[in-house]
């Protein structure tokens, strides 16, 4: 039987609200999750698996996202987002200062290259990037040591280059599954920061799993 959730978190759509009201009032247009978790040794979550729990979920437009844990790794579950043919790749190409050998989209574009050296090489004019019209653009090629390589531009949205992204992975491991005929990746995000991804594709789902570093630690009190 599901164990009643505790008292505190019952009424989350509540807080949700409540937060996303003090984040305007701030001048914040949104709360992002997926790009922080806490580690297996932070107290609060220390507290919900000692309490039987073994995921967290988290609200999002989306609907429902939940968090994990998988061995040594913290597991993301997205609905997957498949890209389709766009037509011409000019805007795109120039944008980015190297034209792509196929130009997909979904939410974001998506600029397909032939080596991870191209990926590596590109440097973006931030300011097309943020004319074009999509809410940002991935550019991916296979991997030299893993599956595949990215990397994503949404300067549109305040984010010149993103270190790690999930979002952008909810269209790049549809396509990677159908090109390289299976449903388990290794990925890299080749930012500057750059990260390592272990991906599945289940379903209309995907399974996004990373490592969390802890880096930095304070509280902070927002009368919400």
């Amino acid at each position: 039987m599901p164990t009643p959730a505790p008292a505190a978190a019952r009424d989350l759509g509540a807080v949700r609200t409540r937060l996303a009201t003090r984040a305007r009032e701030l001048g914040f247009s949104g709360i992002g999750v997926s790009g922080v978790a806490l580690k297996e040794d932070e107290r609060h979550l220390a507290a919900w698996l000692e309490a039987g729990r073994h995921e967290v979920e988290f609200g999002s437009r989306s609907g429902p996202l939940k968090v994990v844990r998988e061995g040594d790794l913290l597991a993301l579950d997205f609905p997957a987002r498949p890209p389709e043919p766009v037509g011409d790749a000019r805007a795109v190409g120039e944008a980015l200062g190297r034209p792509p050998r196929q130009l997909l989209a979904a939410r974001d574009y998506l600029a397909l290259y032939d080596t991870e050296e191209e990926v590596r090489a590109l440097r973006p004019d931030m300011a097309r990037v943020a004319a074009l019209d999509r809410h940002a653009v991935i550019a991916s090629a296979p991997g030299q040591s893993c599956d595949f390589v990215s990397r994503f531009f949404a300067p549109a949205w305040g984010v010149a280059e993103d270190p790690v992204t999930g979002s952008s992975h909810c269209t790049l491991i549809p396509y990677w599954a159908g090109r390289l005929g299976k449903k388990t990746f290794r990925a890299l995000q080749i930012s500057p920061r750059g990260g390592e991804l272990h991906c599945e594709l289940r379903g209309d789902r995907v399974i996004i799993g990373g490592s969390a570093v802890e880096y930095l630690k304070g509280e902070i009190e927002v009368d919400v």
